[in-house]
């Protein structure tokens, strides 16, 4: 009996976040693609755009330009016909006549425990069901088993095979490996270069995985970039070791794709059976984890499935539930950091940090949840409850203290960014050059156009935009004459060899200069001792970040710090110059916070 499964076609999703440039330039490069379907993060669908409807608006917005740079979510029907894979195909056609007429000329997205899965038409499903010759039988079941694009079995045959291989293997009494392959930079070769030339180097890659396998072995084409081997027949690994790293080799040479020279790379995870499990599935899991292991030691390698995967992922799943419910729960809080003018004798600003105070956990360390917060989605929520929780504190800090809170890239994607400032400046009362919005220069590496835009956006808010992290990245110097920063922040690398090479401090001495001559601020960060602060007042540098100052405390340590409802800190809420030394902020009790 067939099902939606067997003609599902398959076909690259759009994400929610995407601009209609990007279907403007798929409709037109790929003129067989009736309608897309859009995608969340996690594979759900969640919408669809169909050719027809798209250009018929697109005309009625009187072109291009106007509609091509709305986010996709605006342009879809949020409403699409959604089927299980496992629906018959008799029983899903003659629904679709008896009750959904008007769904003929539709498209329809077929799912997966949930997850998007496929595409196709109720019209297309009727034809299908029309050739009824063995020549279409035939052409139906290979399409349900084989990639059209690389004629590589696809994801069912792949677990066909590997549940045979298995069978087999234990019969034998050998062993077998799964190699998961996943093509290192395709996403940017996709997006620079265009699908078609993405299609071609697909094909290219098949047919070198082809050659690097023997016969017998199977390879499969899984979806997207990602790929799979069963090598079988195996006395030991070191066939494995052999045939993956054949696999690397091969992928890092360049591909030669319609005149243009590109180059990928691949990264190889591995697992074995039995040694990993008997179970098509479970092995497919752990080489997934080595892949991950793979790409995370910087890709154009492989890595063989260890115990420990298995744990750390167990681990991160934990963490994982844990951060969804923590915002909700209200486990998080904001620790600042202060910022000393070195002229002016006082605290001047402070940094909104983050911190997690799980109930069971203790504090977990920012560098372990902002990293997966990042990764699952949950940095938007997560820092915009940042933003509204900072600038409601800092409005009650004396008028001089500016309030500094770090953008994450992540937030760039999110194009409410700019409607979420100004709404936490409204509803919290604080000034808008109050607020310093620090970024690194990942976000302009990263659809710089755009982000561009949206910081002058920002500074037309009258926000302040500081570079953090300056000096660490490779373009630093083209960023600060492409954008008006308010701030360069010196990495604390810099400062902390500032005494013993010379080469730090002539680094530090010419940022400073740089910042004077053009009339921006400069911070260095990461003061722990007099004698760095001694040297650092010495270059000219006016504002300093660090341990001598104070670590990071929580708001009520800071607000008192700063003589919010004291009458005896006076000088922090009147703004005068002579504010309290590094020395005095210890005798108040805030140096405490740096046990």
């Amino acid at each position: 009996m067939f099902t939606l499964r067997d003609t599902v076609s398959s076909l690259t999703p759009a994400r929610q976040d995407d601009l209609g440039r990007t279907l403007y330039e798929r409709f037109r490069e790929e003129p067989d693609t009736l309608i897309v379907p859009v995608v969340d993060g996690e594979d759900r669908p969640i919408g669809i755009v169909e050719r027809n409807a798209f250009f018929l608006r697109m005309a009625a917005e009187y072109g291009r330009a106007l509609y091509a740079h709305r986010p996709i979510s605006t342009l879809m029907d949020r409403e699409p016909l959604i089927v299980d894979a496992d629906t018959e195909l008799a029983e899903f056609t003659t629904d679709s006549l008896s009750y959904r007429a008007s769904d003929l000329l539709r498209g329809f997205i077929v799912t997966e425990n949930d997850r998007y899965l496929g595409v196709g038409t109720v019209l297309g499903l009727l034809q299908a069901s029309n050739e009824t010759n063995r020549q279409g039988v035939a052409q139906i079941a290979r399409l349900a088993h084989y990639d059209p694009l690389t004629d590589l079995p696809n994801r069912v045959l792949f677990q066909k095979s590997l549940a045979e291989a298995l069978a087999r293997r234990a019969r034998k009494g050998d062993q077998l490996a799964v190699h998961f392959i996943d093509l290192d930079r395709f996403k940017t070769v996709n997006d620079t270069l265009g699908h078609p030339l993405g299609d071609a180097l697909l094909r290219e890659a098949a047919e070198r995985l082809r050659h690097c396998v023997r016969e017998g072995d199977t390879v499969a084409r899984l979806g997207g970039d990602e790929f799979a081997v069963v090598q079988t027949g195996l006395s030991g690994m070191d066939g494995a070791t052999r045939l993956a790293g054949r696999v690397v080799e091969a992928m890092a040479a360049p591909f030669e794709l319609h005149g243009h020279q590109v180059v990928i790379g691949a990264s190889v995870g591995v697992s074995a059976a039995p040694s990993d499990g008997e179970d098509a599935d479970e092995l497919l899991k752990k080489a997934d984890m080595a892949l991950y292991r793979a790409k995370a030691d910087g890709r154009g390698a492989f890595h063989f499935f260890e115990r420990a995967m298995d744990e750390q992922l167990q681990a991160r799943r934990a963490l994982e539930l844990d951060l969804r419910r923590a915002l909700q729960d209200g486990e998080f809080e904001l620790f600042y950091q202060p910022l000393y003018h070195l002229d002016d004798e006082r605290v001047t600003g402070c940094e909104a940090l983050l911190r997690w105070r799980h109930p069971e956990r203790g504090m977990v360390s920012p560098a372990d949840f902002i990293p997966l917060a990042e990764e699952i989605g949950l940095i938007v929520p997560l820092g915009e409850w940042v933003l509204r929780t900072a600038c409601a504190e800092a409005a009650r800090w004396p008028e001089h203290v500016r309030l500094a809170v770090n953008l994450s890239p992540a937030q760039f994607r999110d194009r409410g960014l700019v409607t979420t400032v100004v709404s936490a400046l409204a509803s919290s009362g604080l000034p808008a050059q109050r607020l310093e919005l620090e970024i690194t220069e990942s976000v302009l590496l990263q659809d710089s156009a755009a982000n561009m835009t949206m910081l002058h956006d920002l500074k037309a808010l009258g926000v302040r935009i500081s570079m953090d992290d300056f000096g660490t990245g490779y373009s630093s110097l083209s960023y600060l004459r492409s954008f008006p920063f308010d701030k360069i922040k010196i990495d604390q690398t810099f400062v902390r060899d500032i005494l013993h090479d010379s080469d730090a401090m002539a680094i530090i001495k010419a940022v400073l200069d740089l910042g004077s001559s053009m009339g921006v601020t400069t911070t260095a960060e990461g003061v722990e001792t007099q004698a760095q602060l001694d040297a650092l007042r010495g270059q000219g540098c006016a504002e300093i970040q660090g341990y001598f100052i104070s670590r990071p405390a929580p708001a009520a340590d800071i607000a008192r710090m700063l003589g919010v409802g004291e009458r005896n800190l006076e000088t922090f809420s009147h703004g005068e110059k002579a504010g309290p030394t590094p020395q005095a902020w210890e005798d108040e009790g805030l140096q405490r916070s740096r046990a």
